[in-house]
């Protein structure tokens, strides 16, 4: 198996839409709008949830009417919540064909389907032409992919001349390799991270000049802490992933707090 399909298969679920739909309704109430904020719990896989897509967007800056591009967005809550949120227009893409299938019902189960489009695609190769988009993103994705220079040349040819790149990107720490299963890999054979200092390097080797670089584990486990105290929510990954998600969001908390993970935010523009 290529790394490609063993990253589909970490992920891939049936019917994740209707799934997605059914815990809002049962949580929420049968009669409750089906809106971006109100998926916003159940469909931002990453840590510290929407907390981190806002911040994310934040640094981004998009615009109403902006082409902007979600390079590796999953089941499509960032797209959609930073395209309402904002009025941009939001291009995702993914390699994994459930998890676009998935981003697309939700789109239309939010009204977005005109401002939140979604293809299937790799990272290494994304089916959107060239200086296509004035911003991009890609939140926690690179850890599955070891070609980063690649990533990042190709996040380059599909912003225009000035555009910008935001990352949000878990990398190694200096205490030693993390625990398994993580959220985005069973094993160390499909997770491939980089150092701060060698993302540094990678986006400037590729084009990009840094403009803002935050080390932000500090943010996270103080919110893992806060999580852990309040108890586990009804709405959250779990409705997707299940019991398995328990393990894995542990590991991922105890290797940001034992330094084994690092988490970044960057703003690079596109020189």
């Amino acid at each position: 198996m290529s790394v490609a399909d063993a990253v589909i298969s970490h992920y891939a679920r049936a019917d994740i839409a209707p799934r997605i739909l059914a815990a809002l309704a049962e949580v929420a109430g049968p009669d409750t709008p089906v809106s971006a904020e109100a998926l916003a719990p159940l469909d931002h896989f990453h840590s510290r949830g929407v907390a981190a897509t806002e911040a994310l967007c934040r640094l981004l800056d998009p615009q109403p009417g902006e082409a902007v591009l979600d390079i590796g967005c999953g089941i499509g809550g960032p797209a959609r919540w930073i395209a309402a949120r904002t009025g941009c227009l939001v291009t995702g893409v993914d390699l994994t064909p459930d998890f676009v299938a998935a981003a697309t019902a939700l789109a239309a189960a939010t009204g977005q389907s005109g401002t939140a489009r979604f293809l299937e695609g790799s990272a290494l190769a994304l089916p959107v032409p060239d200086a296509a988009f004035v911003r991009a993103y890609s939140q926690n994705v690179v850890m599955n992919i070891a070609d980063k220079a690649a990533v990042y040349a190709e996040a380059r040819r599909v912003l225009r001349p000035g555009g910008v790149l935001a990352l949000s990107n878990l990398t190694s720490g200096p205490a030693g390799p993390p625990a398994y299963p993580l959220p985005w890999a069973a094993g160390p054979e499909t997770s491939f991270l980089s150092t701060p200092e060698a993302t540094r390097a990678e986006l400037e080797a590729a084009g990009f000049a840094i403009l803002a670089f935050h080390d932000v584990s500090a943010e996270i486990v103080a919110f893992n802490q806060a999580l852990r105290a309040s108890g586990r929510p009804r709405l959250g990954m779990g409705v997707l992933v299940g019991e398995a998600i328990v393990e894995r969001q542990r590991n991922s908390a105890r290797g940001l707090a034992e330094g084994r993970l690092c988490a970044i935010e960057v703003l690079a523009r596109r020189r």
